[in-house]
């Protein structure tokens, strides 16, 4: 009698992953068809990159300390574009799309089907992880093959890159789709989520070069996990010289680490709490 239930039990979980995997494939489709995600998720920190390397790099490298050793604007920009690639894949991304999907009605169909929501997400999760991690190889692809950038060869920091993009991804998504419950339709999404992000990516590091920002306005980014995101990458792709720049006169990886992790868990509560196939009021 127990290993029938066991039998079941797991054939029964297997269904949930083939059919989270099949979902996987749907989403993929579904974004690259979207002229609209491709642009403002996928391709905008690839587009903002090369504008920031032609407006501001025209006078050669740049020096923002006389401590630090210049950098060209590929390579001072690339860490926050890097970190704002995650912010637009998993938070923005997440946020409009479900909000859309519960609005035109795609998810009250969903929801009475089979489709558990934990096939559901799963699809989600693997599309947002898989538009990221390209996402995030056509911009170092670009920074390098056409703007010139110099890349870290230490492999100590392609670890640190592979846990802060992890982490960052994955509380990004999560806190997406809390987002998703906020707006009232399809139509208001884009008005309620981008200027959020928008505002998030200019305090924390990514149009702005952080150690110029004031210091309260410093503080008050480190309340927001892109901070932290983008202060990880920088951590990779920047000189150890740069580290003198940040608050507390270092990378403070440990800080990135718990940070995106007390973030992750405030994003999986929410998200559990707020996701609804249909709205309450409706």
């Amino acid at each position: 009698m127990t290993t029938t239930v066991r039998t079941r039990t797991l054939t029964k979980r297997r269904s949930i992953v083939a059919i989270g995997l099949w979902r996987a494939r749907f989403e993929i489709l579904q974004y690259f068809r979207s002229g609209d995600s491709l642009f403002f998720t996928f391709l905008f920190p690839i587009f903002m990159l090369g504008l920031f390397s032609v407006a501001f790099g025209s006078d050669g490298q740049v020096q923002l300390d006389p401590g630090v050793p210049p950098l060209s604007t590929a390579e001072l920009y690339l860490p926050g574009m890097i970190a704002a690639g995650l912010l637009l894949s998993g938070f923005q991304n997440l946020a409009m799309d479900i909000a859309v999907e519960r609005s035109d009605g795609t998810l009250k169909r969903l929801g009475g089907t089979p489709l558990s929501p934990v096939s559901y997400f799963l699809g989600k999760f693997c599309q947002v992880g898989a538009t990221g991690v390209m996402q995030a190889a056509l911009i170092l692809l670009f920074a390098t093959v056409v703007l010139g950038a110099e890349l870290p060869t230490d492999p100590q920091r392609w670890l640190i890159f592979s846990w802060v993009f992890v982490l960052g991804i994955a509380t990004s998504a999560l806190l997406g789709i809390a987002l998703s419950a906020l707006p009232r339709s399809g139509k208001s999404a884009t008005a309620v989520v981008v200027p959020i992000a928008l505002a998030l990516q200019f305090v924390s590091g990514v149009y702005l070069v952080f150690s110029q920002l004031p210091e309260w306005l410093q503080n008050a980014a480190g309340i927001f996990p892109l901070k932290w995101m983008a202060q990880g990458m920088r951590a990779v792709f920047l000189p150890e010289d740069y580290a003198a720049l940040e608050q507390g006169g270092e990378w403070n990886l440990g800080g990135v680490a718990i940070a995106l992790g007390v973030w992750l868990v405030v994003g999986l509560v929410l998200a559990r709490l707020t996701f609804r196939w249909i709205r309450r009021s409706a």
